[in-house]
Order: structure tokens, then sequence, then C-alpha cells
């Protein structure tokens, strides 16, 4: 006699995948994903310099999927460009805030300053940001950026004082502040040379406008004297080695 009873057929039933592709969009859609995933990427450049800014670790960070990334920047690049684009607005928002000092070569001054300070202390994000302005297109924050810094010359030109175009003047400025960073970037911090910035700073002002850079103080008085040592014959060699090299001492110190 046949059996009736039926085998039983088991059915292979695929697990639901973890993550829909539809959560991409949702992740997408999410208010504030590209503020999250920018700042999470300029965290990682902040810490350990643009190469630790990995597609992996930038995800990670940010709490997305890998693939959200290149759908809202394309590539890495495009996300590095959007980092240098949003640190030079934060940046040019403080500067930009600056009340106008009298004198137009002390608004100068104040630019550099914080410029080459901000460089010192960001070294990863101002080499990206350095590489954004380098481009032909320059992006809105950089514009508004150059903006500030023309607006500064032309009241130096406004004054009378301004001995060269105003725009070879911007670009005497922008190209001597970002290289002098980049300069003292290149050396180990323990010998970088904490008067480099001031005398760039003072000989760009100074090609700008013709006025000689003054030293004030006993700097200028120590340089003065270092420059006629060799003319003073009331010291002898050894004295005035040792002379010579107090005064660079002194002409030295900030």
């Amino acid at each position: 006699m046949a059996d009736s009873s039926e085998t039983p057929i088991t059915l292979s039933v695929r697990p639901e995948a973890s993550r829909r592709p539809d959560d991409e969009a949702l992740e997408l859609e999410t208010p504030g994903t590209r503020a999250r995933i920018i700042a999470a990427a300029a965290r990682l450049i902040g810490e350990g310099g643009r190469d630790a800014a990995t597609t992996r670790a930038v995800a990670a960070t940010a709490g997305v999927q890998a693939p959200t990334l290149y759908r809202l920047f394309g590539d890495k690049q495009g996300l590095l460009d959007a980092v240098a684009e949003a640190e030079i607005a934060t940046y040019m928002a403080g500067k930009a805030a600056c009340e106008p000092h009298p004198d137009p070569l002390e608004d100068l001054r104040e630019g550099w300053d914080r410029h080459v300070a901000f460089g010192l202390a960001n070294p990863g994000l101002f080499a990206i940001m350095a590489g954004e302005t380098r481009q032909k297109s320059h992006s809105p924050a950089v514009e508004a950026g150059i903006a500030v810094l023309r607006a500064r010359v032309h009241r130096v030109a406004l004054s009378g004082r301004l001995r060269m175009p105003e725009e070879r003047a911007v670009l005497l400025i922008h190209a001597a502040g970002t290289g002098t960073v980049l300069a003292l970037l290149g050396q180990p911090e323990a010998a970088r040379d904490p008067g480099l910035s001031t005398a760039a700073r003072e000989a760009a002002l100074a090609a700008m406008t013709g006025e000689a850079p003054a030293v004030p103080g006993p700097r200028g008085a120590a340089m003065a004297l270092r420059a006629s040592l060799d003319g003073v014959e009331a010291l002898s060699p050894g004295e005035r080695h040792l002379m010579r090299e107090l005064l660079d001492r002194i002409a030295g110190a900030d």
C-alpha cells in the first residue's frame, strides 16, 4: 500500500539584507548628514593630517555608509574640497568681523598674523586650504577671503602709501603669507625661526609701500649695532665674537 503522506518541502528563505538600498537615500535626505561628514573629515585631518581622512575612517566617524560619501561628494578629492570650503568660510567669518584699524597697514599686519597662526595650529587643514586656493576656479569662500584682503589693500591705496598696482599687492601679500606658513611647517617645530613671519610680513609691506620696515625697541638697536660691529676697533676679535652672539640673540627675540 502506497504511503499517502507527503514529503515536506523545505523552502529556503533568503534573509532580508540588514541595509536596504533605499536606506542610503534616506541617509542622504537626513538634515545635517553632509555637515556631519565634513565635520568628521575635518576632525580626522586635524588630528592626523590628510592621510587620516580615509573613506572608511570618515564614514565610521560620521556614522554613515561609505557609498554615502561618494554619492554626496563624488570622490575623496570632492570631500577634501568641501572640507576646505567649510574651513575657509568659518575662518573668513571671523576675519571679516574685525573692526578696521585707523592705520590700514595695521589691518594687513593683523590679517597676516591671524593667517600664520591658523596655519601653524592647523597644518593638515591649512595644506588642503592652500591647495584649494591654487585652483583656477576659486570657491565662494576663497573669493570672500581674497575680497577682504583686496579691501584692506585698497585702504592702503586710498591713504596714498601704496607704490604698486593694487592687484599685485594683493597677490604679494597672499603669496608671501601662505609661503611663510608652508616654510615654517616644513621645519621641525623646535627648529622654527620665531622671527621669520614678522620679517617676511614687514618685507612684503615695505615692498608695497616703499617704506623701510621699522624695528622698534632694543631689537632695532641690536640689529643696527650688529651691522656696524666689524668696524668697532675697541673690541678684540674674541670680544666682537661674543658681542655678535649676544646681539644676534637680542635681534632674534620676539
